[in-house]
């Protein structure tokens, strides 16, 4: 069985869920509103962890009743969680607000996410172990780049998924093995909205790029192939809320699988596209039986 190490953020995602998303200075009525488990790093772990992986979480929430549940809700996926500190004060928080076709405006606050500046101990050892190391950029990056030298370092495979879009050191683009930006992240990194012209700027740095384009599908550029577009399944969109980390955590499954770039792409896609069908982000992940079920190459 693959094993999968996280180093990254968890959050309460608070949801509101609103006919349309309010303009500045205005007011809406919503009709529904949500605390669902959340955070980049938690998402991926337990997208990752319904696929089928063995999954670690590295991190930390705060001593308050979200970071209680949040906790809870990571092992109840079946993710181990010996190496998510908890610290005092309040656990990271997502202010996300749902439109009625599924498109989201978020505020992060990082509560105990910010405190993760620096590996703890055990940590190296645990990503020593890994198959891959799953980053994101929701920590301070003195971590992120910290867990990918340490997995460089052990020969273990990093993926980093960009966001919040922000500017990546050149030291930690040269831990990654491969990045795994949306449309418009690396349309932020690049300068470039078109994602082939994008891919291929990120390939001055990065030896492999997949690039999600939602429901377009998702491209994947290398340095030693010709770009592979793969399409995503059509399905009407409830929330796409957590959709990319879904992505990412079922991606990371497939290649730890060995399974070739397409079929690892189609089948991340397929666990993608059940995510959006339902609502919030880690309460929509599939499991491995659901995107079998579903999954056609």
């Amino acid at each position: 069985m693959t094993h999968i190490a996280v180093l990254g953020s968890t959050n309460m995602d608070l949801v509101t869920y609103v006919e349309r998303a309010p303009h500045r200075g205005e007011t809406v009525t919503g009709r529904d509103f949500r605390t669902i488990p959340g955070g980049k790093g938690a998402n991926q772990a337990i997208a990752a962890a319904r696929a089928g992986a063995t999954v670690s979480m590295i991190g930390a929430v705060g001593n308050d009743g979200f970071g209680t549940r949040l906790r809870s809700t990571l092992e109840h996926s079946g993710v181990t969680t010996d190496h998510l500190r908890t610290i005092e004060g309040p656990s990271g928080t997502a202010h996300i607000v749902v439109d009625d076709e599924g498109g989201n405006a978020i505020v992060v606050i990082p509560g105990a996410n910010g405190t993760v500046d620096h590996l703890a101990p055990g940590d190296e050892g645990l990503i020593a172990t890994a198959d891959a190391l799953l980053l994101q950029l929701e920590i301070p990056l003195a971590a992120v780049l910290a867990g990918a030298q340490t997995a460089r370092a052990h020969g273990v495979r990093t993926i980093l998924t960009p966001a919040p879009a922000r500017p990546i050191p050149p030291e930690l683009l040269d831990a990654t093995d491969l990045l795994v930006p949306n449309e418009h992240e690396a349309a932020t990194l690049t300068g470039r909205s078109d994602p082939f012209a994008a891919g291929a700027a990120l390939l001055d740095r990065i030896p492999r790029v997949v690039i999600t384009l939602g429901a377009a599908g998702s491209v994947y550029l290398t340095r030693d192939a010709e770009p592979l577009a793969v399409p995503a399944p059509h399905v009407t969109a409830v929330d796409s809320t957590g959709a990319g980390d879904t992505y990412v955590g079922a991606l990371a499954v497939a290649l730890g699988e060995e399974r070739p770039i397409r079929e690892a792409m189609t089948w991340a896609a397929t666990a993608a596209a059940l995510s959006v069908q339902r609502e919030g982000a880690s309460a929509s992940m599939p499991y491995r039986s659901e995107i079998e079920a579903r999954y056609t190459s």
